[in-house]
């Protein structure tokens, strides 16, 4: 298979990948805020867990404190190493057996042998891997949460343990005695508290529910915050492109003024001598000339007014007079082309604020967009105003130009009004930028509104005078 390789022009290089901020926060923050939120929740969950686990490992402390006050057979029988029968106590271990969600209670020595169990087998043996009661024999209340163990797994004295229920609470209460507070043993119950094991599944619940939230409302308030900075930074850098645009324009027009006036003028001049000739058609031909020359004269001095400063004490103008005063110049326009130009500005409006002539290039612009629109086979133009506060809003005018051409697509209309950017087969893309760049100096607004078979609207709010 053969294959041309052209060096007619430079490759083209890839254009760099748009950061999209709003998507990459999107993902990284719900990633961040899940993880956070979940690390919170189980910390939380945690904690909560170990304080309740506190708190019924102390109510269990002072129940077996105040028996020992009163029972002092068991404590005898947990001191004496030489003669330990459990007939000694029967009373004491009777209380024992019979604490609420008690599963099994052991009774051991300092030693860590079971001297005494609810469960007789497992008399006079002795566990290894067992930490939480060395920390008891030591004056520790420990309470751990356990699971039941599997055949094989756990501690040793876990595997005989009755019940259904997975889970359990396993506490550790030292034996002192009474005069000196030495630790003569450890009395260790396997309990199921019905009630802390409600309140903890209520607890997990909530806390999971508190963290969802919580994490949704973060994550909706930042991304809020984020999407909106992401559509400012967006419009920021718009607007930086189209000022370096315009400022590029700026000092080409200042090239093409100087470049084009003196040649226009003497084309201009020698029309003018032609006049006044015998031939009628070079008489014709003359005023086509002079015609199109301040045509072209004048579009030269909108260039130019589009780099000239606003004069800070802008003059009010009268908009009937002005919208008059366009139509007329384009009288000539509008009935070689058969279009049906409409002037509906009452006469009673309030005065605009902004500079006569720069208002006047505008309107004359967006008349001429409006027949380059309708194209060689007419229509309809309109020009419309009405006061703002007929609108309801407050002070300021709208003034609009209609035009029944073909309008424009959402792609166009997306990025009409933008320097250099034109839909006319000869235009330069520069008429609506100006226009807008002229109102939005004189502290108005320009917004358009067009549809494909609906024709398009220009609209300009200026403030009162």
């Amino acid at each position: 298979m053969n294959s041309t390789r052209s060096f007619d022009s430079p490759p083209v290089l890839a254009a760099p990948r748009r950061f999209n901020l709003s998507r990459w926060f999107a993902i990284t923050a719900l990633a961040s805020i899940a993880a956070l939120a979940t690390v919170i929740g189980l910390l939380l969950n945690n904690f909560l867990t170990e304080r309740m686990l506190a708190q019924e490992a102390s109510l269990t402390q002072e129940f077996v404190n105040s028996l020992l006050m009163i029972e002092t057979p068991l404590v005898r029988f947990t001191a004496d190493p030489s003669s330990r029968r459990e007939g000694q106590a029967p009373e004491s271990f009777e209380h024992l057996t019979r604490i609420p969600d008690v599963l099994r209670t052991n009774l051991y020595d300092r030693e860590q042998k079971l001297i005494w169990s609810s469960d007789p087998s497992l008399i006079g043996r002795r566990f290894d891997r067992n930490p939480e009661l060395e920390r008891a024999l030591a004056g520790e209340v420990v309470a751990e949460r356990e699971a039941h163990a599997h055949a094989g797994e756990g501690k040793a004295e876990h595997q005989s343990l009755p019940g259904r229920n997975d889970m359990f609470v396993e506490i550790y209460v030292p034996v002192r005695e009474s005069a000196s507070g030495a630790v003569l043993g450890a009395i260790e119950f396997y309990k199921r508290p019905q009630a802390l094991s409600l309140a903890l599944e209520q607890l997990r619940l909530y806390i999971a529910l508190g963290a969802v939230l919580g994490g949704l409302l973060l994550y909706a308030a930042l991304f809020g915050l984020v999407r909106r900075a992401d559509f400012t930074i967006r419009a920021q850098q718009r607007l930086l492109v189209d000022q370096a645009t315009l400022a590029a324009l700026g000092e080409m027009s200042g090239a093409v003024a100087h470049g084009i006036r003196n040649p226009l003028a003497s084309i201009r001049s020698s029309a003018e001598l032609m006049q006044d000739g015998p031939d009628p058609a070079s008489r014709s031909a003359a005023n086509d000339i002079v015609a199109q020359s301040d045509r072209l004269e004048a579009w030269v001095r909108e260039l130019l007014s589009y780099t000239q400063p606003l004069d800070e004490a802008a003059a009010p103008v009268l908009v009937a007079p002005l919208v008059k005063r366009c139509l007329d110049d384009l009288g000539i326009e509008f009935e070689r082309r058969h279009i049906d130009a409409r002037n509906q500005v009452p006469g009673d409006l309030p005065a605009m604020r902004g500079d006569p002539m720069l208002l006047a290039q505008v309107m004359r612009t967006l008349l001429s967009n409006a027949v380059e629109a309708l194209g060689v086979l007419g229509g309809r133009i309109e020009v419309r105003a009405q006061a703002e506060g007929s609108r309801g809003r407050g002070g300021g005018v709208w003034l609009e130009v209609h035009d029944s051409g073909a309008g424009m697509s959402a792609e166009q209309l997306a990025r009409v009004g933008r320097p250099f950017y034109t839909t006319k087969a000869r235009g330069l893309g520069v008429g609506l930028a100006m226009a807008r760049r002229v109102v939005e100096r004189c502290g108005g607004r320009l917004e358009i509104d067009s549809g494909p078979g609906r024709g398009t609207t220009v609209r300009l709010h200026l403030a009162a005078a």
